[in-house]
């Protein structure tokens, strides 16, 4: 369980480091993420930030070059994810 009083690590929220691209084209968590209490976390915070829309963004192309995902759905997914990366915080 996290308390807290525990800081967490430096690495926290940066997508390179607890979802990397891997040599196949694919992403992973690598091992030493697996045994990190702040594994889920990180990943739900690094996944919310402008790199994590990215990937969404790659999984919405792969889905769609594979054929389990039709045009407008494509459409309509990419569209949104643009919205949220074009989307300005009021102040």
């Amino acid at each position: 369980m996290i308390t807290k009083c525990q800081s967490r690590p430096a690495c926290f929220g940066d997508l390179q480091k607890v979802f990397p691209l891997c040599a196949d084209g694919l992403r992973a968590t690598p091992p030493e993420c697996m045994a990190c209490a702040y594994k889920t976390p990180c990943l739900r915070v690094a996944m919310t930030r402008k790199a994590g829309l990215k990937v969404r963004e790659e999984a919405v192309d792969r889905a769609y070059a594979s054929g389990m995902m039709g045009f407008f759905e494509r459409w309509s997914r990419k569209k949104s994810i643009q919205r949220r990366l074009t989307h300005k915080p009021k102040k």
